[in-house]
């Protein structure tokens, strides 16, 4: 399967969209308080809040720039506001009215007409036809004043410049001071009849629609709850994904909130999930049943560590709560605390009695449940529950990682059937509330913690027996860690041990590639697309990309097909080529340059491109014959096959043998073994990195701090895999000849008998190819 990362360009497919169509605005808001924005019209929004201090405001927000959408699908950036009105039907109830003092108030960021940074506070009421609760709207961006009274107070609008507006939604009490409310209040509103027109009113968006895949997409609410869902499940359907969506319902926004202990804790009474979650989530499951989507609805044992009760907390010896690195920190539910539990199987049969009213069928995922270890190996099993559960069992584990005696690994044992016990109860609970719709569940384990080689005895307790097959209907499978950080060779085996252990098949399992955290890291998502790759070609079920907001942020596009453009044939070019061969490396650079001739230059390609001429090996009659029979057996330009460039095809800077300290391909940490061949160009800023995935057989010499090894082997992808992980700090260098992956440039090959024998030389042009794994 192909993969890109990729940014807008103008050969991108535009269509045309108005602006503010509501499936664009975003809300946001800061903690406790929650908010949603669903589209329920194609002229329509709806907002639902819960409050729960006197202080909290929600935004309803529309931006200049696309900060959301992938760049095959957002909406062109203009900041010029002019020659644009707005008309809305405004209704609300729970909020501050629109009449009223701190009433919604669309407050507008950019810049004055000298460019001066400043914002305007419009008060919606100066503009509306009606009630508080029930008035027409009109924004005219020409004729547009803030101010609270008008005309006394006006501050006029300079629309020329904006980089973002929201409207500010507040509970009834709002009044600037701080304070918690008696109980917590829901508000809502309704844009309706959106209509924006004028000469400044139409946007270009993005409209690629790429075709099916075969490989999956996981979503997360905690990263998409500021979105409409119909922003969300278009982003999903023209990027090519299809079938199910593993969609993570979060730890930190869907939860019913109370006031507790100066603080705010979940709440039961009510429902376990707050209004805006359930009304998010039940457009989404509507839109993705109308797209033909399905939805795997992922819930953990994870929880935002300032809304769990004390009591419900995994701890440590000492008492301290498991606190995962997130910041601000999560903390993960006890599998021994009945009421920890009894309020996640409630979660669950909220969550699949959406899915349910949606037409879907159930798909139920638990998600990476496990027991917290912190750091220097310190288990988090010693809240009151699980010790009270455990009894005698419970005994001192200083540090899991080493050997641990018959007692502990009798203790680890029981709380692999602690653990097993409690995720066996969540799948029953949700397939109650499935009754007779189609139901299928799911386990998530995360392989990096549950399989940690330093703590060899933990798969007791995070991969209990009591999950063997047929526990859950699907095993799933994820490993980002390792495969962003050069381990992806610990997969297989992984995978491989975890068939042994809870007896499902390679056919039963499926598999999450990803995530790039940061931005700044998005060259991992070659090392995320391999190691899909890699899983498919292992055979499990399906690979799933984790996930759509790091997917949409990074630009990162998946197309089926990529093997079959790229079919390669790992035979060498049969011609020498001669000494007066053309070689070309070419870039691809998009130069953009303004009247006063400056320039911007945006380079498209990491690596540079080969270009041959092979023409001048063909020396005789024989080399005609040799060539075209095997141009017939390439089927043209259709498959690749290795190619040796006469310039540069070896590690040494001279040309001359490969010596093992040729070229640096890392530093050991103790754990990771394999290594790309790579080859430097440059130095400094400068410094380009080519890898080199066709080393000749036997041409590769390997040292691991300045001495030459024997000990390793050349993967099928042209990686150096070492017996042993080389010391923390050790240098890892290798030396090695190298060939080209190349195709013939055209489907035809003209020859003429004639003219060769006249002494004309023919021309063969090669290309090279990106490889195919």
């Amino acid at each position: 399967m192909g993969w890109a990362l990729v940014a807008a360009e103008p050969h991108h497919r535009k269509g045309w969209v108005k602006r503010f169509d509501p499936r664009f605005w975003t809300i946001d808001f800061a903690r406790p308080m929650m908010a949603s924005a669903v589209t329920t019209a194609p002229d329509a929004l709806r907002i639902e809040a819960v409050f729960h201090n006197r202080h909290d405001l929600a935004g309803l927000i529309w931006e200049a720039a696309d900060r959301w959408d992938h760049a095959l699908l957002g909406y062109e950036t203009r900041r010029d506001f002019r020659h644009s009105r707005l008309r809305f039907r405004w209704r609300s109830g729970g909020i501050k009215p629109l009449d009223a003092l701190h009433g919604p108030t669309l407050t507008i960021e950019g810049r004055d007409a000298a460019g001066a940074p400043r914002a305007w506070y419009v008060r919606l009421w100066n503009y509306a036809d009606g009630s508080g609760e029930d008035a027409f709207v009109t924004l005219d961006f020409d004729a547009l004043a803030g101010g609270f009274s008008l005309p006394d107070e006006a501050d006029p609008v300079w629309a020329g410049d904006i980089d973002r507006m929201f409207v500010s939604l507040v509970p009834p009490a709002y009044d600037g001071s701080e304070g918690v409310l008696a109980e917590p209040v829901e508000g809502w509103a309704e844009l309706s009849s959106i209509a924006c027109d004028g000469s400044g009113s139409v946007l270009a968006i993005g409209d690629t629609i790429l075709p099916e895949l075969r490989r999956g997409i996981a979503t997360g609410y905690d990263d998409l709850y500021h979105l409409t869902p119909a922003r969300v499940v278009r982003q999903i359907v023209q990027l090519g994904y299809r079938g199910e969506v593993v969609h993570y319902v979060g730890m930190s926004h869907f939860m019913r909130l109370a006031a507790a202990g100066g603080g705010f804790e979940v709440d039961v009474a009510g429902g376990p999930l707050n209004a805006p979650c359930v009304a998010w989530h039940r457009a989404f499951a509507a839109g993705c049943a109308a797209a033909g989507l399905g939805l795997i609805w992922s819930l953990s044992y994870e929880l935002f560590d300032a809304y769990c009760p004390a009591d419900w907390k995994q701890r440590d010896s000492e008492g301290n709560p498991a606190l995962t690195g997130w910041e601000p920190p999560s903390t993960l539910l006890s599998p021994a605390h009945a009421e920890a539990m009894g309020w996640l199987q409630l979660v669950a049969r909220a969550f699949v009695a959406l899915a349910v009213e949606a037409g879907l069928p159930v798909r139920f995922q638990v998600g990476e449940p496990w027991w917290w270890v912190a750091g220097a190996g310190r288990l988090c099993v010693y809240d009151a529950a699980t010790t009270a559960a455990l009894g005698s069992a419970s005994v001192a584990i200083p540090d899991v990682r080493g050997a641990l005696d018959a007692g502990q690994c009798a203790m680890l044992d029981a709380l692999g059937v602690l653990l097993a016990t409690s995720t066996a109860a969540l799948v029953a609970a949700a397939r109650d509330a499935a009754g007779t719709s189609d139901f299928r569940s799911h386990l998530l384990i995360y392989l990096p913690s549950v399989l940690d080689p330093g703590a060899p005895e933990l798969h007791r307790a995070n991969v209990p027996l009591g999950w063997a097959a047929p526990a859950f209907d699907v095993l799933q499978l994820e490993d980002y860690d390792w495969v962003t950080t050069g381990r992806g060779a610990a997969s297989a085996g992984a995978r491989a041990a975890m068939a042994v252990r809870l007896g499902y098949p390679v056919s039963a399992q499926q598999y999450f590639a990803g995530f790039v955290l940061d931005a700044d890291d998005r060259a991992q998502w070659a090392a995320i697309a391999a190691a899909a790759d890699a899983a498919e070609a292992a055979g499990v079920a399906r690979a799933f990309i984790w996930a759509l907001p790091q997917v949409a942020r990074d630009g990162f596009t998946c197309f089926d097909g990529e093997d079959a453009v790229q079919a390669f044939d790992a035979v060498d070019f049969p011609l020498a080529i001669g000494r007066e061969a053309m070689v070309a490396t070419e870039f691809s650079t998009q130069i953009v340059s303004s009247p006063s001739g400056h320039e911007q230059r945006a380079s498209e390609w990491a690596e540079a491109r080969m270009r041959y001429d092979a023409g001048p090996g063909i020396r005789s009659e024989a080399d005609v014959r040799t060539l075209a029979e095997f141009f017939r057996a390439r089927r043209g330009a259709a498959r690749a096959f290795r190619f040796r460039d006469p310039f540069d095809h070896g590690s040494g800077g001279d040309g001359g043998a490969p010596e093992p300290g040729d070229q640096l391909l890392g530093e050991g940490d103790g754990e990771t073994r394999l290594f790309a061949l790579v080859k430097h160009y440059g130095a400094g800023d400068a410094e380009q990195e080519r890898v080199i995935r066709l080393p000749v057989a036997g041409s590769v010499r390997v040292a691991v701090g300045g001495v030459e090894t024997a000990a390793f082997v050349v993967t099928g992808e042209g990686a150096v895999l070492l017996d042993d992980a080389p010391a923390a700090g050790a240098v890892v260098t290798a030396g090695f000849l190298f060939d080209v992956p190349v195709r013939f440039a055209d489907d035809r090959l003209e020859v003429s008998r004639a003219t060769f024998l006249a002494g004309e030389i023919a021309s063969v042009p090669l290309i090279e190819v990106r490889a195919p794994w």
